[in-house]
């Protein structure tokens, strides 16, 4: 127990830091071949931050334990916003952009509707699956192309975090970091399967708990640092990005690697929170929006609702009625 416990603490500190170096190195070579900032920004950078999840979903769905894949991306969303989100908007109020609820937010809320017919007959399968995963490269190619003639601040400020290193440093770094991530993904799996056989409990809950919120903890400490220092423009913007990436790739990828039956609570239980809690992310957007809302901010009082919504969810997720 203690072997597979600690192979989880492993995998998930090997993931955190094999995406940073896979970001950095990819990014700056990208750079470096006289390819725009704004497009890194909004490809490779989303993209790369996201890469625990995917190689993840990759190899659990390989492992015959898709299950944990499933739980890793549906978990990400919530913990992005009633953790993530959440505890950074009771630290400072989060500015919001109009085009959230008019661009990402439509399209986030209307890829979580049809994830939820997808999951409503208890399973994931591989036609059900692919047309969401072909979305994405044109999905990607419709936002470069706008985002390029429309750019918001929260974009061009990416341009500053993007690194300046050599060609060859980069290179290195990008093949570091993918080893890094395929290496820790291998261990994650496995000490997260161990576990859950031991403990009794289901590699779904696994991946909803454990996984899901051990990826999320970097995007929380970034947030929280940024926010204590006054730069946390993007944090809203990151978080409707990022989740619905998680929709339209990491969980499909399970899907079409190998087919999936699930167990009714997937629907009932976790896609309905889910559903929820996204709906409840644009509603406080909407509301900070609002004529006459001064700095056009997500309260600390919606902070606080979405973190509340998020430990039910876990109280209930640990503690299940009956």
């Amino acid at each position: 127990m203690l072997l597979a416990a600690g192979a989880v603490v492993a995998g998930l500190m090997g993931l955190v830091w094999g995406a940073d170096r896979f970001v950095v190195g990819s990014a700056s070579t990208a750079r470096n071949f006289g390819i725009s900032p704004l497009v890194i920004g909004l490809t490779i950078v989303s993209i790369g931050t996201s890469a625990p999840e995917i190689i993840v979903s990759i190899n659990a769905a390989l492992k015959g334990a898709g299950a944990l894949a499933v739980g890793n991306a549906l978990g990400s969303n919530l913990a992005n916003i009633g953790l993530v989100l959440g505890v950074t908007a009771l630290i400072a109020p989060l500015p919001t952009q109009k085009h959230l609820l008019s661009q990402e937010g439509a399209v986030l809320l209307v890829v979580t509707a049809l994830i939820g017919l997808l999951l409503y007959d208890g399973s994931l399968g591989f036609w059900e699956s692919l047309p969401l995963l072909l979305a994405v490269p044109p999905l990607l190619w419709i936002t470069v192309r706008y985002k390029t003639y429309h750019p918001t601040p929260e974009q061009l400020s990416l341009e500053e975090e993007i690194p300046r290193i050599g060609t060859g440093i980069s290179l290195v770094w990008l093949t570091i970091g993918l080893a890094a991530l395929l290496a820790s993904s291998e261990v994650l799996v496995w000490g997260a399967t161990t576990s859950a056989r031991q403990l009794g409990i289901s590699e779904l809950v696994i991946g909803l708990t454990v996984v899901a919120v051990g990826t999320s903890l970097p995007e929380l400490a970034a947030s929280i640092a940024s926010a204590l220092r006054g730069h946390h423009d993007i944090a809203v913007g990151n978080v409707f990005g990022s989740n619905l990436f998680n929709l339209m790739a990491v969980l499909p990828i399970a899907g079409v690697i190998a087919p999936l039956e699930l167990g009714a609570e997937v629907f009932s239980r976790d896609y309905l929170v889910l559903a929820g809690l996204t709906l409840a992310l644009f509603l406080a957007v909407a509301i900070a929006r609002r004529p006459g809302n001064p700095g056009k901010v997500i309260s600390r009082g919606s902070g606080l609702a979405l973190v509340a919504c998020y430990c039910g969810y876990w109280l209930w997720l640990l503690n299940p009625p009956g």
